[in-house]
């Protein structure tokens, strides 16, 4: 059984950090690139950043470019978003999403998310 399951939200102030974690089981990890996601109740489905199956190609949307940054452990089934300077604008719930490559639409794969909230 599949198992795709994000960590690492909570709650900071202007110009916090915070260190999402996406870990997966039942599946080889780098059969999929890996994109990190976010939504509100006001916006559609972001795509914040993506990372490709060895990790050797990385893309930010503008919103994130910068101030966010993907990894992955492939040994230890674990995509990384590092989240730097974050700002209120980014409160939302962020989720992964496994996918063929970072230029693709459709997700085999995602979990259920984890709360970000930044305040002022």
């Amino acid at each position: 059984q599949v198992q795709v399951m994000e960590s690492g939200g909570g709650s900071v102030q202007t110009g916090g950090s915070l260190t999402l974690s996406c870990s997966t089981s039942g599946l080889s990890d780098d059969d999929y690139a890996v994109g990190w996601f976010r939504q509100t109740p006001q916006k559609e489905r972001e795509g914040v950043a993506c990372v490709s199956r060895k990790g050797g190609f990385t893309t930010y949307a503008d919103s994130s470019k910068g101030r966010f940054t993907i990894s992955r452990d492939n040994a230890n089934n674990t995509v990384y978003l590092q989240m730097n300077d974050l700002k209120p604008e980014d409160t939302a719930i962020y989720y992964c999403g496994l996918k063929r490559a970072c230029g693709h639409n459709s997700l085999h794969y995602r979990g259920q998310g984890t709360q970000v909230s930044v305040s002022s």
